[in-house]
């Protein structure tokens, strides 16, 4: 690809990728991948979770559950390689590639021809790869440019998909100890300064997190209200 193609594509990548909450980024980026890449018919992204679980998320085709399923189940393809151990693997005649025996005649049954994974990202917690399929035999002999360009817009994304995601849970986590202070305030005539204070005990004492204690009794509370309201 030569420069002028590769500013082109980087421009249309910049349009595509907008930053959203996670769930938003990480379905525009395979949409991005199908819309901006010649090359791809379907897209989708692979996460590993920390308990080594694969998951499949925003494919841009129903056939893509399958064929990832497939790849995780068989511990070979692309997309599970790329996921787990390499940075990216390139595969462009899925057919007569020798790496992949079992999974190359289940994604030919599917009508991919060619596959590659790209490694996204890797956190603390999780690390994904993008998975890119094509219909076409030869696609994805040479990636290196693409590889750079995608994964650098996409880290920026998925990194203020991650920032708006933690803003949400601190807020959800600071609103559900503010609603257990004022419960605890009514219930036992405190201030919500003592209020805090029992909860912190209540929390230190029984090994609870702090967010985790005042989510039970949020919840608590709900179902007595629930109960009072139906017997009345």
């Amino acid at each position: 690809m030569d420069d002028s193609a590769l500013a082109e594509t980087a421009r249309r990548l910049s349009r595509s990728l907008t930053p959203g909450d996670l769930d938003h980024t990480l379905s525009r980026i395979t949409a991005a991948a199908v819309e901006v890449l010649d090359e791809v018919d379907y897209a989708s992204i692979t996460v590993k979770h920390s308990d080594d679980r694969l998951e499949t998320v925003a494919p841009t085709d129903d056939v893509l559950w399958g064929v990832d399923a497939a790849q995780y189940e068989l511990h070979e393809g692309p997309c599970y390689e790329a996921a787990t151990d390499s940075v990216h693997v390139l595969a462009p005649d899925l057919a007569a590639d020798e790496r992949f025996p079992l999974y190359a005649a289940s994604a030919v049954a599917a009508g991919i021809r060619a596959q590659a994974g790209l490694r996204l990202f890797d956190a603390p917690r999780s690390q994904g790869a993008l998975n890119l399929y094509s219909t076409t035999v030869g696609q994805f002999e040479d990636l290196s440019a693409i590889n750079q360009l995608f994964t650098h817009q996409s880290a920026i994304a998925i990194g203020y998909a991650r920032e708006i995601h933690n803003l949400q849970e601190a807020l959800h986590t600071r609103r559900t100890i503010g609603q257990a202070i004022g419960i605890v305030m009514e219930r036992y005539a405190l201030t919500d300064e003592r209020a805090f204070a029992f909860l912190t005990r209540l929390s230190q004492h029984g090994n609870v997190k702090l967010n985790r204690l005042s989510e039970e009794l949020v919840a608590d509370a709900g179902r007595k209200g629930g109960q009072d309201h139906r017997r009345a």
